[in-house]
């Protein structure tokens, strides 16, 4: 039986202290929605991520996927888990009412997809596309389209893929040669080989939904000639009754580093039969709104791997005797101190602690304003909530999945030798982790993406947006004698990031590699900026929690001694990351090839 439990505590402070979701919900239209119904569905979906999800994870990793006679066969428990899933109504929850949704806000699906997700990575990315599937279809499809498909998308008897890599493309979609052919029905024949399709085949529902990127014959060359299609693996008639299998074949299964669970998919179309999906050529744009939601799960996978390692290593270093404390003994009772009293093993039990309850601040945060951007009665919110949510999503993506992998790196260090073996579980957290800095886009990728259209393609009309949110808050803060040294450090930090911003923006000018030279590194300094407001937002609100008496002190005491450590320990990595990115392009571009 797995040890993992759902911080549902930390959850709970994230969401409805720090964001105040009732008053967001209200805002949105969703008031029905109040603390103890959203409370009733977290505890609930931890119940269920706890007793039925985690202790699938380890089996799944050891026993895989099987590829048999062309079709894949999860491990173990996983079909019986989803069908569990389905029959509580899981799939549902933030999904259209018009089609047997419970129409729920995203945001509280996204905080789902953490619980569930975080014991068994693997099983969580089967019900996480299929998401994807259902918005890309709510958002771009026809009225058919919807009546169609997300009926048994929602239910959960069907579920979704997303298909873009093909080899010779990788992140260069315009190279793709997936071809679609207009037949006199109104049907297209999709033929192409897509890999790297995660979920793209399984047992655990009766048909898959493939979103498809394809080219039309008369298509302009790169991604302006991007369509994209709904492909099922099963066709299906008028009605939505299955027919016969669509021309689809799973050739082989990727063998992976780790996420032995979920099928990673060589998909060949061999003239499938697939339906335009929204614009001709506009597949690429249409695509994002897949993408945009894979990159948050993305970024909720590297919490996930983080909190995994965190609570096995904090277990671990409470109960692992080792020498004594260099002040003294401190438990003399025992044989020798747990290592937990060593300044080392604190420093990465701690730094894993503040970078994992930050990026669940982030990801709730972005999330937040994804439901302001789509909702909001108030089109100035949603115009603000979007260029906010847009300038988020490449730093939730990439950032939290960094720091999400350190963390699982360092909790397999506080374990010395017995993290490197299978027992503890860490070796396979590590392993699941890695890939969540890869796909959805590289953090070199997400980093241009921020660096390139969002700040400088904006004229740091994005970041202004933002920033003037955070400065706005510090100036709440000036007048509290407590807070308003943080406050103005923050305030600080904030200028200097809208001048590096603007300095980089004037070297690209005259040099458009020093976008690149600095995208990476300049990520990261916006996640690290990130997480300070929202750090010094829960210590604002733990210090006023403490004022007023409250009965869970040392849950509050903690968050004022993790802000300590993060201003003192983690933020002054921002420090180094500008003098890299001072340093401009030159070290980087001035060795020849061959020297390398």
């Amino acid at each position: 039986m797995s040890n993992y439990q759902t911080p549902l505590r930390d959850i709970n402070f994230a969401l409805f202290e720090l964001l105040d979701y009732s008053l967001h919900c209200s805002t949105i239209g969703q008031s029905a929605l109040d603390t103890e119904l959203a409370n009733a569905f977290l505890v609930e979906a931890a119940r269920f991520s706890e007793t039925i999800l985690a202790p699938l994870g380890p089996l799944g990793d050891r026993a895989g996927c099987q590829l048999v006679e062309g079709r894949v066969i999860t491990p173990p428990g996983f079909k019986e888990a989803y069908q569990q899933y389905c029959a509580a109504g899981w799939p549902t929850l933030s999904r259209s009412t018009l089609y047997g949704g419970q129409g729920l806000p995203q945001s509280l699906g996204i905080v789902l997809s953490e619980i569930l997700g975080t014991p068994n990575w693997a099983w969580g990315m089967y019900v996480g596309l299929s998401q994807g599937a259902m918005h890309t279809i709510e958002t771009h499809g026809s009225l058919r389209q919807k009546q169609q498909y997300l009926p048994s998308l929602i239910s959960g008897r069907w579920t979704g893929t997303m298909c873009l890599t093909e080899a010779q493309a990788g992140s260069d979609l315009g190279l793709l040669k997936t071809k679609a052919e207009a037949c006199t029905d109104g049907s297209y024949k999709i033929t192409g080989t897509k890999i790297f399709i995660s979920s793209g085949d399984h047992d655990l529902a009766e048909n898959i939904i493939h979103i498809v990127l394809a080219r039309l014959p008369d298509a302009p060359p790169g991604t302006k000639g991007i369509s994209l299609f709904v492909v099922p693996k099963i066709l299906i008639s008028e009605s939505g009754d299955l027919l016969e299998q669509n021309n689809i074949n799973c050739s082989a299964i990727e063998h992976k580093m780790g996420i032995h669970g979920n099928a990673t998919c060589v998909l060949n179309f061999d003239g499938a039969t697939g339906w335009l999906l929204g614009d001709i050529n506009k597949g690429l744009n249409q695509m994002f709104t897949f993408m945009n939601l894979a990159r948050i799960g993305s970024g909720l996978q590297g919490l996930a791997h983080g909190e995994l390692g965190y609570q096995t290593a904090r277990r671990y270093a409470r109960e692992r005797l080792q020498m004594r404390s260099a002040s003294g003994p401190r438990y003399p009772e025992k044989a020798a101190d747990p290592i937990i009293v060593h300044p080392d093993v604190r420093r990465m039990l701690l730094t894993q602690k503040v970078l994992v309850e930050g990026v669940r601040m982030l990801c709730y945060f972005s999330a937040l304003k994804m439901d302001l951007s789509q909702n909001s009665a108030s089109p100035d919110m949603r115009d603000s909530a979007s260029d906010v949510a847009g300038l988020l999503t490449p730093i939730v993506k990439a950032f939290s999945t960094e720091v999400g992998f350190e963390s699982a790196n360092l909790a397999l260090q506080c374990l010395g030798g017995h993290g490197y073996i299978r027992e503890w579980g860490l070796e396979q957290n590590l392993r699941d982790c890695r890939i969540a800095t890869l796909y959805e886009g590289t953090t070199g990728i997400q980093a241009l993406d921020l660096l390139g259209r969002k700040i400088i393609g904006s004229g740091t009309k994005t970041l202004v947006a933002l920033i003037d949110e955070v400065n706005e808050f510090c100036s709440d803060c000036a007048a509290n004698e407590q807070l308003a040294p943080r406050a103005a450090q923050l305030t600080t930090l904030n200028q200097e990031w809208l001048e590096l911003s603007l300095s980089i923006a004037d070297k690209a000018q005259h040099n458009p590699d020093e976008i690149g030279a600095a995208a990476v590194d300049y990520l990261m300094y916006s996640g690290y900026l990130v997480l300070a407001y929202l750090w010094l937002r829960a210590e604002k609100i733990a210090r006023t929690q403490l004022a007023g008496g409250a009965e869970d002190a040392s849950f509050y005491t903690a968050k004022l001694a993790s802000a300590d450590f993060y201003f003192a320990r983690i933020l002054p990595r921002t420090a180094g990351l500008v003098q890299s990115i001072k340093s401009g392009a030159d070290n980087l571009m001035s060795l020849p090839d061959e020297s390398f």
